[in-house]
């Protein structure tokens, strides 16, 4: 049997473990976004619309 100082040590560094992962980032999403802007009923669209392209790799390459 260990002696209770060990077990005591073991317990200290499962407690810190725990809280370092608690402290992981997060990513917070807006609950209430903005609302889109409306477009016109006439089936008409603006020459030049706003738009965009997001792109994001999930694979490291070394």
């Amino acid at each position: 049997m260990l002696p209770p100082f060990i077990i005591e040590q073991i317990r200290q560094r499962e407690r810190e473990e725990k809280a370092r992962r608690s402290e992981r980032p997060r990513l917070e999403l807006p609950l209430h976004p903005e609302p889109l802007p409306q477009r016109e009923e006439h089936g008409e669209r603006p020459e030049r619309e706003e738009r965009g392209v997001v792109i994001i790799d999930l694979l490291e390459n070394d």
